[in-house]
């Protein structure tokens, strides 16, 4: 950073994070919100930097599609901390459990745990 410039705090990156995803423009939310060294663990495994990012959100695209919907239902930030809740939908599959966790450091996100449980999707009670 240069002098004058102020560092965005966590709760700014994590509502641009949830925009851009929400938009479809991972690479824009790459390049704007995650450190080049952000570390991602996952129920799948470990993923590192800008192309892990990319990886995982492949991965979850694999399983439910790339029409997923999703809905956060929880947002909690506390200092360099942020937390999600959330579900979704994409065609016959549907995410019911789906939590994220962030470190956000110097207004980049530096680390990422997501789990996600993906199952058949039941219109029937």
């Amino acid at each position: 950073m240069t002098g004058g410039e102020t560092t965005r705090p966590a709760r700014e990156v994590l509502d641009e994070h949830l925009v851009l995803r929400h938009a479809g423009d991972l690479e824009e939310d790459i390049r704007r919100n995650y450190h080049p060294e952000v570390v991602l663990l996952t129920g799948t495994g470990t993923f590192r930097g800008h192309e892990g990012v990319r990886k995982s959100a492949a991965e979850l695209e694999q399983y439910l599609g790339p029409d997923l919907t999703f809905d956060i239902t929880k947002k909690l930030v506390e200092g360099p901390y942020a937390f999600i809740e959330w579900n979704g939908r994409s065609g016959e599959r549907e995410v019911c459990d789906g939590a994220d966790s962030f470190v956000i450091v110097d207004g980049l996100i530096t680390a990422q745990t997501i789990h996600y449980t993906v199952e058949r999707y039941s219109s029937s009670p």
